[in-house]
C-alpha cells in the first residue's frame, strides 16, 4: 500500500469534509465513525481533532472511547490478569456498545446514546446521563480492536503502527498485549478493512492511504 506523508491538519480537514458529505449506507440519520488503534497510537487525540473540526462545520458530534464499554473485571480477568487471547475477544463489551451506542442510532433509534457504561480503574458503572445526538448528528467510536466486529460504521480511520514501533511505544505494563493486535493483522486485516490507514510509527510526522476507491 502506497502512503503519502501528510500534516495532522491537513488529514483532519480532509476526514471532516468527506464525513460532511457522506450520508449513512442505511439511511440513517446519523453518521458513525471509527478512529481504530492501539493505546500507543493514540487515537483518542485523531478522534478529538475530527471532533472540533466538525463542530466548526455545524455537525453536532459525540465522541465515545471503546474503553468506557469494558467488561467487568471478574470477565475481563477470568483466565488471568495478561492473557492476549482475552484481551483481544473478550475485554471488549460488544453487547453494551450495540445496546447503548449503535441500536440508538439505526435509522428508527431515538439518538440517546450513553457515552460510557463502565469504569475499568473503579471496577463500577459508571452512571453517566444519556446524550442526545441530534438528526445529522456524528459519532465517533475510538480505541482498540474496533474494526472485524460487524459495527454499523459508516467510515473508518485505522491508525497503522509497524509490529517495532507498537512494540517501542507500548508501555512495559502493557507489553503483553502484543500478541493480541499480531492476531488482529492476521484476522481482521485492518490495513485493508479501513476506509482511511494513517501510519503513525512517528506520530510527528503522519502518512495516509488517502481515500479507498
Amino acid at each position: 500500500m502506497r502512503l503519502e506523508a501528510i500534516s495532522w491538519e491537513r488529514l483532519t480537514g480532509s476526514l471532516a469534509g468527506r464525513i460532511a458529505e457522506t450520508e449513512a449506507a442505511d439511511g440513517s440519520p446519523w453518521l458513525r465513525v471509527a478512529v481504530d488503534g492501539a493505546p500507543a497510537a493514540g487515537p483518542e487525540g485523531p478522534a478529538a481533532a475530527l471532533m472540533d473540526a466538525l463542530r466548526l462545520l455545524g455537525r453536532p458530534v459525540l465522541t465515545v472511547a471503546a474503553g468506557g464499554f469494558l467488561r467487568p473485571a471478574s470477565l475481563r480477568y477470568e483466565y488471568g490478569r495478561e492473557d492476549p487471547d482475552t484481551y483481544y475477544d473478550g475485554w471488549l463489551d460488544t453487547g453494551a456498545l450495540w445496546r447503548e451506542v449503535f441500536d440508538p442510532l439505526e435509522p428508527d433509534g431515538n439518538g440517546r446514546v450513553l457515552p460510557d457504561l463502565w469504569d475499568p480503574d473503579t471496577d463500577r458503572a459508571t452512571r453517566t446521563p444519556y446524550a442526545e445526538l441530534p438528526a445529522g448528528g456524528v459519532l465517533i467510536l475510538h480505541g482498540p480492536l474496533l474494526l472485524g466486529r460487524w459495527f454499523p460504521l459508516d467510515l473508518t480511520v485505522h491508525l497503522m503502527m509497524s509490529r517495532a514501533a507498537l512494540a517501542r511505544r507500548t508501555q512495559e505494563r502493557d507489553r503483553w498485549t502484543l500478541p493480541a493486535f499480531a492476531r488482529y493483522e492476521e484476522e481482521v486485516g485492518p490495513v485493508e478493512t479501513a476506509d482511511v490507514v494513517v501510519r503513525v510509527d512517528d506520530p510527528r510526522h503522519p502518512a495516509w492511504s488517502g481515500w479507498r476507491a
